[in-house]
């Protein structure tokens, strides 16, 4: 069997030669050879695709709308907006009022149709034109309607809710309110027996004399789509606003953005919910791409740390047998706060990528319990009977500071969780009574959690030592806590979730001071 060291050795030579294989791949998609026998041959090369958009063609934009995914002429289709003289290299935002046919709003969709093509000729006369097509509306489940749970409401707005509960449950129809239009603009060429598989699909040939050449590139940047941004589409809506906006696109961009739109794609494929792909799309939106480059390698470090600190937190209490030294009641307390932060993370529909870790973490919590409390279940029939075990000298010794320092904290925390249940309840509003009391717990947890903390620097403080933590879990934990300060930034979390990031850096310098 391998040892405890050679394991982790093992963990992270893999997480390197894992780093190091991501860089290389990323490498490869933002880099592309081009054609070798240009230097050689000039613009004659055989073999070679040249871009069209080096002949410096008059084009023109146009957007239409349509019921249909597929349209084979102009009929049944609107023009939202007409571009003349597009200029390939300017960026522009326009906002244009849609009209929604009936079969959308009876929860349908809508199609858009992106033509690129010659100056003054329609797109099905010009044999040179590109399009693309993207959907105006995706399904959603609505998001539940808030209310005062005091006062409730009003007689109109409780046939409006009860309308909205009924249908609670079942996708509607939502309006995308912006789409992001690129064209690659770089004079590029390529080698046609080498086309790169991610741009080869947005590609469109033309022979012109004795060479190759491909019509401009035309990109939709999905990871625009965000569910901020979307509208519930109702029965009476017959106009909706549409902002188009534009800019030109480098190819290493392009390929980069092609690969993580297919990644988004892949994750809803899986599993994910439209909400989850949303966070991930803002990773990669929100941010750029060298703050995106250091996100991977923060997120790759998180990860690897958060594996460690669980695999040696794990070890020590396995391995522990006596609760000298430990506070209880500071276990029981992360248990609890750990397992409130879930259900609310839960009740929030926050993303997969900040409450996977929160469930394991809860478990965790709650196997330390157990192992604090010297409980062990037996069964009796199909009746699960429990029994702790007892402690010695040394460990009541250590439970009277632990129930001193809790003595003097509950003096002021209850008070504090009280008052603030009872302002959230007067001046918020929640969606039923059990995510008021969840909010009002984890509220409690994020404002005053780090109080419980408290209770074992008593401890350390009477006993004079700190031999009795888990030094090495509490490590990797630090590490984690300050790359937590980077991702409370990055991913869209609960605010209060956020602001608890950077709580835990004091109690974490408080451990190193008493260790010092």
């Amino acid at each position: 069997m391998l040892s405890r060291s050679s394991f982790t050795s093992l963990v992270v030579g893999v997480f390197a030669v894992y780093v190091v294989h991501t860089c290389w791949v990323m490498y490869g998609i933002v880099y592309t050879r081009p054609c070798p026998r240009v230097a050689a041959a000039g613009s004659g090369a055989a073999g070679c695709v040249w871009p069209y958009l080096a002949r410096r063609p008059k084009l023109q934009l146009s957007v239409y709308t349509t019921t249909r995914s597929n349209i084979g002429a102009e009929s049944n289709i609107d023009l939202v907006l007409n571009v003349e003289d597009f200029d390939i290299e300017s960026k522009f935002e326009r906002t244009v009022n849609v009209t929604v046919p009936k079969k959308t709003r009876n929860n349908g969709t809508l199609y858009a149709y992106i033509f690129l093509h010659h100056a003054g000729v329609l797109p099905w006369h010009d044999s040179k034109q590109v399009h693309i097509v993207s959907p105006l509306t995706t399904y959603m489940v609505p998001k539940p309607e808030e209310i005062n749970l005091l006062t409730g409401e009003s007689a109109t707005e409780q046939i409006e809710a009860e309308k909205q509960t009924n249908a609670l449950d079942e996708p509607v129809s939502h309006w995308r309110s912006r789409l992001t239009l690129n064209v690659m603009v770089e004079d590029f060429v390529f080698d046609g027996s080498s086309l790169p598989a991610d741009v080869h699909r947005y590609m469109k040939m033309v022979q012109l004399g004795k060479t190759v050449h491909y019509l401009p590139i035309l990109f939709i940047d999905q990871l625009s789509n965000r569910v901020k941004d979307l509208m519930v589409i109702n029965r009476s809506t017959t106009e909706l606003p549409l902002t188009v906006s534009y800019d030109k696109i480098s190819l290493g961009k392009l390929r980069f953005w092609i690969h993580m739109q297919d990644a988004v794609y892949s994750l809803q494929q899986f599993g994910f919910s439209e909400k989850d792909a949303d966070e991930v799309k803002g990773i990669f939106v929100d941010t750029n791409l060298y703050f995106l480059a250091l996100t991977f390698f923060v997120a790759a470090f998180h990860l690897l740390f958060d594996f460690l600190a669980f695999k040696n937190d794990i070890s020590f209490w396995k391995k522990k047998r006596s609760m000298i030294g430990m506070s209880t009641k500071a276990v029981l307390w992360r248990c609890f706060s750990t397992v409130v932060i879930f259900l609310f993370l839960l009740d929030e529909q926050t993303s997969l990528l900040v409450l996977i870790p929160a469930g394991i973490g809860a478990v965790i919590e709650l196997w330390k319990v157990k192992k604090a409390l010297k409980m062990k279940i037996k069964w009796q029939g199909l009746r699960p009977k429990i029994q702790y075990g007892t402690y010695n000298d040394s460990e009541k010794k250590t439970e009277e500071y632990d129930a001193q320092a809790m003595k003097y904290l509950s003096y002021l925390l209850y008070p504090l969780c009280i008052g603030g249940a009872g302002y959230s309840l007067l001046n918020v509003k929640y969606k039923s009574w059990y995510s008021w009391l969840i909010n009002s717990f984890v509220n409690g947890v994020y404002a005053f959690g780090f109080l419980f903390m408290l209770p074992q620097l008593f401890v350390n403080y009477k006993m004079k030592s700190v031999a009795h933590l888990p030094w090495k879990a509490f490590t990797y934990k630090a590490f984690n806590t300050f790359i937590d300060d980077i991702f409370a930034f990055i991913i869209t979390m609960p605010t209060s979730h956020r602001l608890a990031c950077f709580r835990d850096d004091v109690v974490f310098l408080v451990y190193l001071y008493q260790r010092w």
